[in-house]
């Protein structure tokens, strides 16, 4: 693990925090239920979103586990531990499955080291790094898993901390130049066309000293998995990709579109 500044900022709100707030954790500070709760009255929908992309999560990874064979993944930017973890959804499919989750901010590290178990035949590491450097990432995530072997790259609700669009692609690019073909991306991001109060809301978070979040189009969320082939139904509302459906209705659409690519 390199030495990296481990301080916990305490004083301004964090995404990480806040989404664990909106999805019923308890990891959070005051500066984070504040900040969480003024999004919820500009724009209540965003904890039903926060779920709605939790559930995504673990449809992709159920089929990266089962379907695709996938036992080896990169989970980037992953935030603090709550339910149905990668780790967990993969391992009770595959329970030989290995994961290395990478983030930098010191709580996610802290719970991290007490929370991130596997089962007997897997393995769950954790990687103190940062998404800008995605070389590093691969180096640090190479002295666990085999990077010759397919692995499933997740980047969930992370790259619209990006504030450049082109940067972020890069940063997708330079990740994917080092894994193998059959290797599957799994994207996630907030969108702006379903509801102006998101915006609104994201906007006012924006301003509260926090690292901002740039929501962006589904062409542009599309736009990162360019160049592979996409899994079906492709780029969509994540309540719409491959969803439990308990009815006839398709599930409503949420402004968080994700999709499932894999490298040829």
């Amino acid at each position: 693990m390199n030495e990296k500044d481990t301080a916990i900022d305490t004083t301004v709100p964090h995404s990480a925090r806040v989404w664990n707030y909106w999805l019923g954790g308890k990891d959070n500070y005051p500066v984070d239920r504040e900040a969480g709760e003024q999004f919820l009255k500009v724009f209540p929908g965003i904890a039903r979103m926060a779920r709605s992309s939790r559930a995504f999560q673990g449809r992709a990874v159920h089929h990266l586990a089962g379907e695709c064979g996938i036992r080896q993944f990169l989970d980037v930017g992953t935030g603090l531990p709550t339910a149905e973890n990668t780790h967990q959804v993969a391992q009770s499919v595959a329970p030989d499955s290995r994961i290395v989750y990478v983030d930098n901010d010191p709580l996610v590290l802290t719970h991290a080291r007490a929370l991130l178990t596997s089962t007997p035949e897997g393995r769950t590491w954790y990687v103190h790094e940062d998404l800008y450097d995605p070389e590093a990432v691969l180096e640090q995530a190479g002295r666990f898993l085999d990077l010759e072997q397919p692995v499933g790259l997740m980047l969930l609700g992370v790259l619209g901390h990006v504030q450049e669009y082109d940067e972020a692609v890069s940063i997708v690019r330079r990740l994917l130049a080092g894994l193998p073909p059959g290797s599957h991306l799994t994207i996630s991001e907030g969108s702006n066309v379903h509801s102006e109060e998101n915006v609104q809301a994201q906007d006012e978070y924006n301003e509260s000293g926090a690292v901002p979040y740039i929501p962006r189009s589904p062409e542009q969320i599309a736009g990162y998995l360019e160049g592979l082939e996409l899994v079906d139904p492709g780029v969509v509302s994540v309540t719409r990709w491959r969803p439990t459906l308990t009815g006839e209705q398709e599930p409503v659409e949420v402004d968080q579109y994700g999709g499932v690519g894999r490298k040829v």
